[in-house]
């Protein structure tokens, strides 16, 4: 436990740091993403060195028995795909963001309201979305992600909506599929099992979390489908 405290402690003062360095960042979109994703690497190493949480990445077999997958697009982040991610902890917001290139993120629209890091999340490009609008913010929503992946950007969504705790399956949100239909994106789902060393509430457990790329799925596919593919090796 006083490994848990002592890592918050440290998050909280790289926070603090980090602030300034942001609020000049908001000069120019490269600089604020350089800026924002560098402070996303000092999280996971910050999460190695003080609470001995590393992190290992893996993606589907480019074949089968001999046969190769078809289509074996699931390492191409182009754009092209909408990246469906469990949700855990911060630390696949970090790995994810820093791995997929010209990444965003369907966010809350109140986090855009904390001081100098909501301003510099806007800045990078991070959708906002409100969710008492219902159909009508979905019209808007969608294309505004349509715009920016047509610039080449990569949405990646947690269709869950929150944090989950391991073993928890919450049901995933249609918007999701909304998305998916209109743009005529496949899904690429990811799962994770961070939850187990950094969970929502609680101590925090040394050990090595996983990030696993799933095989590609074609946008008309179910909630079923993709729940199933995102929990395959989640915790």
């Amino acid at each position: 436990m006083i490994r848990t405290v002592i890592f918050k402690i440290v998050l909280a003062i790289h926070f603090i740091l980090w602030a300034p360095i942001l609020l000049i960042g908001l000069i120019s979109d490269r600089i604020n993403r350089f800026f924002v994703l560098t402070c996303a690497r000092g999280v996971l190493f910050w999460a190695r060195i003080v609470a001995g949480i590393k992190y290992e990445i893996h993606y589907p077999p480019h074949e089968e028995n001999g046969v190769p997958v078809a289509p074996n697009d699931n390492i191409r982040f182009d754009g092209k795909s909408i990246i469906a991610a469990k949700h855990m902890s911060i630390l696949e917001i970090a790995v994810l963001s820093n791995h997929v290139p010209n990444s965003f993120f369907i966010i809350k629209r109140e986090l855009l309201w904390i001081p100098i890091y909501g301003w510099a999340f806007w800045r990078m490009g991070l959708q906002p979305v409100n969710r008492a609008r219902g159909a009508t913010n979905m019209k808007k929503l969608t294309h505004a992600v349509a715009k920016k992946i047509m610039n080449g950007k990569t949405l990646i969504i947690f269709p869950e909506g929150t944090r989950t705790k391991p073993g928890q399956h919450i049901q995933l949100r249609r918007g999701l599929l909304f998305l998916a239909h209109e743009l005529k994106l496949p899904i690429l789902p990811v799962g994770t099992d961070a939850g187990l060393y950094w969970p929502k509430h609680g101590r925090m457990h040394s050990g090595t979390a996983n990030i696993w790329f799933e095989p590609m799925l074609p946008c008309n596919a179910s909630l079923d489908e993709i729940a199933a593919a995102i929990n395959r090796h989640s915790a």
